[in-house]
C-alpha cells in the first residue's frame, strides 16, 4: 500500500465514523445505549490511529512530499480532537442516574452538552472528508488540463559557463517583437558561442510558450564534407531535420529511418511548427541555406539562435548579429577559471590575472588550463604555466577567426597552445593516445569499444580507463556517461585535423600486422574519409589468401564482428554490415577453402553477423561449387569444441535452408546432432541461440527427414528437458521447435495422434501450445446445421440478456471447429463476426458480461480459424475496438481485451495484425497509455508491448524504440509492485523474437540498456535496475560473436 492508498483507507474509516456518530446521536436520547456507541467510535479512532502510524513507518521516505505531509498532519490533528471529545462524551454518560435526571432538567434550560459534542465530532469528520474530496477534485481538474498541454521543450545549459551581460542582451532581443527572426552569434572559435546560446535557451523568454530546442549540424552537414555531392548533402540535412521533428514530438519514426526527399521533410517541418512558439537553437551551421529553410516557414512565432564558424553564414543579411568580443569574455573568464581549477577566490594565486591575460580570457583556453592546474595553489606552478603556454602558442597552429582579425591576432594561437600545454602535463601514453584520436571522424559520438581498440595498439589494455580519464579531465575528450560514448569539442576536432596523417602512420602504416588487423575494421566504420580508404585497403589485403600468416586474417574477421556489434542503432548496424558485406562476401569462400581451422572459425563468426537470408540465398551456390561447404563440414566433423560445433552448424544449416537439394543431402548427415543435444542443457545458455537457429534451419531444409534424424538423436527429449528446467527464453524456443516437429509429423504415433506420454511431460503453457495436435478421433466431423446456426445468431441481437449469453455459449461449439473448411466457410459467409464485433461497442452492450463473452468468442475464433478470420477482423477494425477496450474503466474488460489481442498476435495471421497496428498508429496509442493514471491500463498496455517485443517485426520494434517505449517503461518500473521487472520482460521478449537475427537482437538490447542508463541516472533504483537489465541483456548473448577478438 502506498501513501496515497493509505489516505484512501483513512477516508473509508472516517466515512464509517460519520455513520457511527449518527448512531450516537440517536443513543443520546437513550442514555443506556450511549456508552456502546461511544465504544464503537473509540474503536474507529484506534483503527485510524494504527493505520496512520503503520503507514508513516512503512513510507517514511515518501513523507517529504508536501501534499502527503499536510494530509497526515490534518489526520493526526483530527485524531487528537476526537480523543478529547470522546473522553468528554464518556464522562457525561457515565454519571449516576440522579445526576442524569438533573442533566435532563439542566439540558432543557441550556441545551444538551452531549449533543453539542456529537455535533463537534460530526463537523470535524465532515470537514476532513470534504477537504480530501476537494483536493481530489482539484487534482482531477489540473490533470485534465495538463493532459492537453504539450511538453515544454528544454535545452540544458553548459556547466561552468556563467551568465554574462551578453546573455541578458540576447534575451532582451528575443523579447522584442520588432527584432529579427534570426539572431546570429559570432566570434572566435571556442570563444563560447555555443555556451552562450545554450545559456539563453536553457531559460528562454516567456513568449516561447513551447520552450526551446537545440539542433546541431556540424561540418559533417556541409557541402564541403560531402565533396560537393548535392544528393549526399541533402541526405545528411534530411537526417538532421528528421531528428528535429522527432525532438519536438511531431514525427515518431527514428531519425535514421527518414524517407523521402528533402523538400518533403521541409513540408513536414512547416506543418510541425504551425502555431508553435519555440526558441530554436541551430548549432554550428555551415551552410546558409539551412537557416533560410527555417526562416521561410510561416504561421509560427518561432525565433532562431544560430551559431556558426562559416563566413558564408555570417553574411546572412536578415539576421541580428551578436558578436562575442574580448570585453564579454573578460567579464566571465575568472569564474570559468575558478570552476575548472576547483579553487576558491581566496586560494587563487595572484598571478591568475596574468594567466588570464595570456589566455586572452578565451573560455575554452581558460577551461583547459584551469583543469591542468586543478587544485594547484603554488605560485611557481602557475608562473611556469604562463611561460609554457607562451612557448606552445608560438609553435601551435591557430584557428581561423571569422570576425575582427585585428583584435584576435594575439589570442588565436593560445587556443591550440593550451591543448599542447594540457597534453604536456599528462603522461606520455595519454599524449600518444590523444594523437591517434585524429583518425576518428567526430561527426557523431563514438562508442567506448572503438577507443579501447585504438588504445590496444599503443599500450596495455588495463590502463585504458586511466588514460581516457586523463583526457576527459583535461577537456580534450568529453564522455557521455549514460551511453558509454565519447565526443570532442569542435576546436579539439579542428586541432586534430593536423594530426590525421600522424595517426594513420601510427595505427595503420607503422604498426604490426596483428595491430593493423585489430584496428582496421573499427577505423573503417568510425574513421575519417581518408582513414577509411586506408583501412579498407588493409582489410582487403589481410583477407587475401596469399598471406603467409593467416592469424592476422582471423583477427581481422573477429574484429569485424566485434565492431559491428558496437553499433549504436539498428540502422547504423545495417549500414556498416552492408559495407563489410561488399568486402567479405567475394572473399569468404576463398578464405574457407584455405583449410585453416583458425580462419574457418573466424570466418564463421563473421558470417553469423554479416550474412542475411538474402546473402545466404545468393552465395549458397558458391559455397557448394568452390568446396567451401565441404571444408566447413570437415571442420565440423573434427571439432570437439562446443563453440566451433554450435557456430559452424548454424552456418551450414543456413546454407542448406537456402541452397539446393544437393546441399541439403550433404548437410543433413553431417550435423553432429548428438553433440548439439549435449549442449541443449539448462546450463549451456551461451550456445542455445546458435543451436535453435540450426534446428529451425534444418527442419525448413530437410522437412520430415530432418525431424526424424533429430528425434533419433534424442533432440526432442532435450527440448522437453528445457521445458521443465530451462529459462523462459529457452522454453519459448523449445516450444517453437516442438510445434514444428508436430506439424511435420515428428511426434505423431502410428494412429496419427500426439504421443500422450510426451504431451504429459510438458508444462502447462507448452501443453496449451501443443494440445491442438492431439486429436482423439479424426473421423468424427461436426455436422453443421445452418438453420440452427442462424437461429443462434438472431438471438445475439434480438434476444434479452439471458438469451444473449445462452446464444454465445451455443456458438462455442461452432467456433472451436472453425479450423474445418466447411464450418469456416459457414462462419465467414454469415454475419456472426459482424454481430460479435458490434457487441464490443459500449452502445450495443450495456452488460459487461456480453462484451466479455464477445471478446472471448473472437479470441477462440481467431485461434481456430487463422488467417481468413484475421482478415475479416481487420475489415471490421476489431483490433482497434480491442485496444480501446484495454483502456476502458472496467478491469475485467481490460483483462479480456488484452488476452484476446495476446492470442491473436501470437496465432496464425498475427503478422497481419502487427502491420495494421503500425499503419493505424495504434502502437503510438498503446505507448502513450503507459502515462495513464489508471494502474490497470498501464498494466495491460505494458503486457501487450512486451508481447510485441517478442512477436514484432524489426520495423515494429524500431518504431517502438523511436516512440520512447524504453523511457516510458522505466517510469512504469519505478512504480514497483506488479510493474517490477517490466524491462527485464521486454529484453526477454527481444531474446525470443524470431524476426531478428542474433546480431540485430544484440544491438537492440544494447540500445535498450543505454536508454535505461540515461533515464534512470540519479534515481534510487539506478543500481538495482541497471544490474537486472544488464543480466537480462547478457542472457543468451554469452558466446555470441560480440565477444572481443582473440589474440592468435
Amino acid at each position: 500500500m502506498d501513501p496515497l492508498q493509505a489516505i484512501a483507507s483513512a477516508t473509508q474509516i472516517v466515512s464509517s465514523m460519520v455513520g457511527a456518530v449518527s448512531a450516537l446521536e440517536q443513543a443520546s436520547r437513550n442514555i443506556s445505549e450511549a456508552p456502546k456507541r461511544i465504544r464503537v467510535l473509540e474503536d474507529f479512532v484506534s483503527d485510524l490511529e494504527n493505520l496512520t502510524r503503520r503507514i508513516k513507518q512503512k513510507h517514511a521516505h515518501k513523507i517529504h512530499s508536501p501534499q502527503l505531509e499536510r494530509q497526515f498532519s490534518s489526520l493526526s490533528g483530527m485524531i487528537e480532537r476526537l480523543h478529547l471529545n470522546l473522553a468528554k462524551a464518556r464522562r457525561i454518560v457515565s454519571k449516576n442516574k440522579a445526576k442524569n435526571l438533573a442533566k435532563v432538567v439542566w439540558s432543557s434550560m441550556v441545551g444538551d452538552p452531549l449533543s453539542k459534542l456529537i455535533q463537534l465530532i460530526r463537523d470535524d469528520l465532515n470537514w476532513w472528508l470534504e477537504l480530501q474530496r476537494l483536493t481530489e477534485n482539484v487534482e482531477r481538474v489540473i490533470e485534465s488540463t495538463a493532459e492537453n498541454v504539450p511538453f515544454l521543450l528544454k535545452v540544458n545549459a553548459e556547466q561552468g559557463y556563467p551568465v554574462s551581460k551578453k546573455c541578458h542582451y540576447v534575451r532582451k532581443l528575443l523579447e522584442q517583437e520588432e527584432s529579427h527572426q534570426v539572431i546570429l552569434i559570432v566570434g572566435l572559435s571556442g570563444i563560447g558561442k555555443s555556451c552562450l546560446a545554450r545559456s539563453v535557451a536553457a531559460d528562454p523568454p516567456g513568449r516561447f510558450v513551447h520552450g526551446a530546442v537545440e539542433l546541431r549540424f556540424g561540418q559533417w552537414c556541409s557541402r564541403a564534407a560531402c565533396k560537393g555531392s548535392r544528393d549526399e548533402y541533402h541526405k545528411r540535412l534530411g537526417k538532421r531535420l528528421g531528428r528535429f521533428l522527432v525532438q519536438i514530438g511531431f514525427m515518431k519514426k527514428a531519425k535514421n529511418e527518414v524517407s523521402g526527399d528533402l523538400e518533403d521533410l521541409c513540408c513536414l517541418l512547416q506543418t510541425a511548427l504551425v502555431g508553435k512558439s519555440i526558441l530554436i537553437l541551430l548549432e554550428d551551421v555551415w551552410e546558409q541555406d539551412i537557416v533560410e529553410r527555417f526562416t521561410k516557414l510561416y504561421d509560427n512565432d518561432c525565433k532562431y539562435l544560430v551559431t556558426t564558424r562559416n563566413e558564408a553564414v555570417f553574411e546572412i543579411t536578415e539576421a541580428e548579429k551578436v558578436e562575442i568580443c574580448k570585453e564579454d569574455i573578460k567579464e566571465i573568464s575568472r569564474e570559468i577559471l575558478l570552476y575548472h581549477s576547483l579553487l576558491t577566490n581566496e586560494e587563487l594565486p595572484y598571478v591568475a590575472e596574468t594567466l588570464l591575460d595570456r589566455c586572452g580570457h578565451h573560455p575554452l583556453t581558460v577551461a583547459v588550463i584551469g583543469k591542468a592546474l586543478r587544485n594547484e595553489t603554488r605560485v611557481e606552478k602557475w608562473e611556469k604555466a604562463i611561460s609554457d603556454l607562451s612557448t606552445y602558442a608560438t609553435c601551435a597552429p591557430g584557428p581561423v577567426s571569422y570576425v575582427n582579425e585585428k583584435e584576435s591576432e594575439n589570442n588565436t594561437l593560445t587556443i591550440f597552445g593550451s591543448f599542447e600545454f594540457s597534453l604536456e602535463a599528462m603522461p606520455e601514453n595519454s599524449q600518444k593516445f590523444f594523437i591517434v584520436l585524429a583518425s576518428i571522424s567526430w561527426a557523431e559520438p563514438v562508442p567506448e569499444a572503438c577507443l579501447e581498440a585504438l588504445w590496444s595498439v599503443l599500450g596495455q589494455e588495463s590502463l585504458f580507463s586511466l588514460v581516457v580519464c586523463k583526457l576527459v579531465e583535461g577537456s580534450l575528450l568529453i564522455k557521455m556517461d549514460a551511453h558509454m560514448l565519447y565526443h570532442v569539442h569542435d576546436m579539439v576536432s579542428l586541432y586534430l585535423e593536423k594530426k590525421t596523417d600522424d595517426a594513420i602512420r601510427t595505427l595503420l602504416l607503422e604498426s604490426t600486422q596483428a595491430s593493423v588487423a585489430s584496428i582496421s575494421p573499427w577505423l573503417f566504420i568510425f574513421g575519417k574519409e581518408n582513414v577509411r580508404i586506408v583501412a579498407e585497403e588493409k582489410i582487403k589485403f589481410l583477407l587475401t589468401v596469399s598471406q603467409k600468416s593467416m592469424a592476422e586474417a582471423a583477427v581481422s574477421l573477429e574484429t569485424i564482428a566485434h565492431a559491428l556489434m558496437a553499433s549504436k542503432s539498428i540502422s547504423e548496424f545495417e549500414a556498416s554490415r552492408k559495407s563489410f558485406s561488399i568486402i567479405l562476401c567475394p572473399r569468404v569462400t576463398e578464405l574457407i577453402c584455405t583449410g585453416s581451422k583458425v580462419i574457418i572459425f573466424a570466418a564463421a563468426k563473421a558470417i553469423t553477423v554479416i550474412f542475411t537470408n538474402d546473402v545466404y540465398c545468393e552465395y549458397a551456390p558458391f559455397f557448394e561449387n568452390t568446396g567451401a561447404l565441404d571444408n566447413l563440414i570437415r571442420v565440423l566433423e573434427d571439432s570437439d569444441s562446443p563453440s566451433t560445433t554450435a557456430i559452424i552448424s548454424s552456418i551450414v544449416a543456413k546454407l542448406a535452408e537456402h541452397g539446393s537439394s544437393i546441399t541439403v543431402s550433404k548437410v543433413l548427415p553431417s550435423i553432429p546432432l548428438n553433440q548439439l543435444g549435449e549442449l541443449l542443457t539448462p546450463n549451456a545458455v551461451e550456445w542455445h541461440e546458435s543451436i535453435f537457429t540450426t534446428l529451425m534451419s534444418l527442419t525448413t531444409a530437410g522437412k520430415s527427414e530432418a525431424v526424424e534424424r533429430m528425434i533419433a538423436s534424442g533432440i526432442d527429449k532435450k527440448l522437453v528437458m528445457l521445458l521443465e528446467n530451462g529459462s523462459e527464453v529457452a522454453q519459448h524456443h523449445a516450444i517453437v521447435i516442438l510445434k514444428t516437429f508436430c506439424e511435420l509429423g515428428g511426434l505423431l504415433d502410428q494412429q496419427g495422434s500426439l504421443k500422450s506420454g510426451t504431451l504429459n511431460l510438458l508444462p502447462w503453457h507448452a501443453r496449451l501450445s501443443l494440445e491442438g495436435y492431439f486429436v482423439s478421433d479424426r473421423k468424427i466431423l461436426l455436422s453443421p446445421k445452418p438453420q440452427i446456426f442462424e437461429d443462434i445468431l438472431n438471438k445475439i441481437i434480438k434476444g434479452d440478456d439471458k438469451q444473449l449469453v445462452d446464444a454465445m455459449q451455443d456458438l462455442i461449439n461452432y467456433v472451436e471447429k472453425a479450423s474445418e473448411p466447411r464450418i469456416l466457410d459457414m462462419i465467414l459467409q454469415s454475419s456472426m463476426i459482424e454481430r460479435l464485433a458490434l457487441l464490443l461497442q459500449p452502445a450495443f452492450a450495456e452488460c459487461n458480461r456480453a462484451r466479455s463473452e464477445s471478446a472471448f468468442l473472437l479470441m477462440k475464433l481467431a485461434c481456430a480459424g487463422g488467417e481468413p478470420i484475421i482478415r475479416k477482423f481487420l475489415e471490421l477494425d476489431i483490433t482497434h475496438d480491442l485496444v480501446k477496450m484495454m483502456q476502458c474503466s472496467s478491469g475485467e474488460l481490460q483483462d479480456v481485451a488484452y488476452t484476446t489481442l495476446h492470442q491473436i498476435v501470437f496465432g496464425k495471421g498475427g503478422t497481419l495484425v502487427l502491420n495494421r497496428l503500425l499503419q493505424t498508429k495504434l502502437i503510438e496509442k498503446l505507448i502513450h497509455s503507459l502515462d495513464s493514471k489508471s494502474h490497470k491500463t498501464k498494466e495491460v498496455c505494458m503486457l501487450f508491448l512486451v508481447d510485441l517485443s517478442e512477436v514484432g517485426t524489426k520495423s515494429c520494434i524500431e518504431r517502438m524504440l523511436a516512440l520512447h517505449v524504453v523511457e516510458k517503461l522505466v517510469n512504469v518500473e519505478k512504480l514497483g509492485g506488479i510493474f517490477t521487472g517490466t524491462l527485464t520482460k521486454f529484453l526477454k521478449g527481444l531474446d525470443m523474437c524470431k524476426n531478428l537475427s542474433a546480431a540485430e537482437r544484440q544491438v537492440m538490447k544494447q540500445q535498450v540498456v543505454r536508454k535505461v542508463r540515461s533515464v534512470i541516472k540519479g534515481h534510487k533504483l539506478e543500481a538495482s535496475l541497471i544490474a537486472s537489465i544488464e543480466a537480462a541483456a547478457s542472457e543468451g548473448s554469452r558466446g555470441a560473436s560480440s565477444s572481443k577478438p582473440r589474440k592468435w
